[in-house]
């Protein structure tokens, strides 16, 4: 007997599993927590910045936030480039017809 046909289905597998009920992200407390949680990292890294001896390239690089600012306005930038770009590059919706 091979190991696929030896193997039984779990029937306790779906038992906690309710179409109905609202999932773990879906609660608004739960989400108010990550929110909480995600902010007070984002604090402590900033904050942590201005304690942290950078080994930079260029001068600027020493410049407390610069980084956090540069990462900031590079992926903006890269959210506008790219929605000019789709006007671009979209297509019909019978392109594929």
């Amino acid at each position: 007997m091979s190991k696929k046909e030896n193997k039984k289905p779990n029937k306790n597998a779906n038992k906690n599993l309710n179409k109905n009920e609202p999932g773990y992200f879906d609660k608004p407390e739960n989400k108010t927590i990550l929110a909480v949680i995600f902010i007070c990292t984002l604090v402590a890294l900033l904050v942590s910045d201005f304690f942290i001896h950078k080994h930079a390239y260029f001068s600027v690089g020493e410049v407390p936030l610069f980084l956090a600012f540069f990462g900031f306005v590079g992926c903006a930038l890269l959210i506008v480039v790219a929605k000019q770009l789709r006007l671009f590059l979209k297509r019909g919706e019978d392109y594929y017809d």
